[in-house]
């Protein structure tokens, strides 16, 4: 079975400070897959330059069977990309939100489009208020709604929970869980350990630019020896973390990777629906 995302040795610097660093990755169709890493650990990079907004100084990566570097327009016609921070239109409604993307990309009954969106992602009561009125949740629900738009069968959700409130992680939870329930490959970046735990079958560590594990959580939760531990305690994906990142890593990380997110969606937040 052809993968539907693959790295095989990627790299990227900016000036004199790498980012990814020998980058490898293997993403089954259908499946949720979590990247987890601190801050400039190179989670965005790698989506950026899977999702053709970037180009690497090296190694190799397909998406959906065809290479991000020489068939980037292919990749572009398979893929959604949802950023930190929600690429609606406050001023328009939910409803026209959906319609100006599905006219956007040239697809039939664009109203009729709309309407089962709202439908999927329980939008509908809303579906004639501007988005301005939308809470978080809302908000990001009809964001990853419009990246739907087309039925693209690989979506790249970039920290998809930033700055959202407990409520409204959990509705996230539920469109990301539906979407693989269709069918759809889903790679997630994200610092929640515990969003990790609840929606990837199968997840990466990335630290200084490399992958340092990579399984399933119970085949990551086994990487932490035994000794020391108490009579009867679990091992957790937090024990799996600090055991590979370290304390100063996860908590005094650099900000770079992230500092570049947000003029960067702001920019392209529309670019790949």
């Amino acid at each position: 079975m052809t993968a539907a995302i693959k790295t095989t040795g990627l790299r990227k610097s900016y000036g004199e400070r790498t980012v990814l660093d020998g980058f490898d990755l293997t993403v089954a169709p259908g499946t949720i897959f979590a990247l987890l890493g601190p801050n400039g650990a190179g989670k965005t990079t790698a989506v950026r330059i899977l999702s053709t907004l970037l180009t690497a100084d090296g190694g190799t990566a397909t998406v959906a069977g065809y290479d991000v570097a020489t068939h980037p327009a292919q990749v572009r016609a398979r893929i959604s990309l949802t950023g930190q921070f929600a690429a609606v239109d406050d001023v328009l409604t939910g409803r026209e939100n959906l319609v100006l993307v599905a006219e956007l990309r040239g697809l039939r009954k664009p109203a009729a489009i709309a309407d089962t969106s709202l439908a999927r992602f329980a939008l509908t009561d809303a579906a004639r208020r501007r988005v301005a009125t939308y809470s978080g949740g809302m908000r990001r629900r009809l964001d990853i709604a419009m990246s739907l738009i087309g039925d693209p069968p690989v979506v790249f959700l970039d920290e998809p929970t930033t700055g959202l409130d407990p409520q409204a992680r959990l509705e996230v939870w539920r469109s990301v869980r539906e979407l693989a329930g269709r069918g759809t490959t889903v790679l997630l970046t994200t610092q929640h350990l515990e969003e990790a735990e609840q929606l990837a079958e199968r997840l990466a560590i990335l630290h200084r630019g490399r992958t340092v594990a990579e399984g399933t959580l119970d085949e990551l939760k086994r990487l932490v020896p035994p000794a020391g531990e108490r009579a009867g305690e679990r091992r957790t994906l937090e024990d799996v973390f600090l055991a590979l990142v370290g304390h100063d890593d996860h908590d005094n990380h650099d900000n770079h990777d992230a500092d570049q997110d947000v003029d960067h969606d702001a920019a392209h937040g529309r670019e790949n629906r």
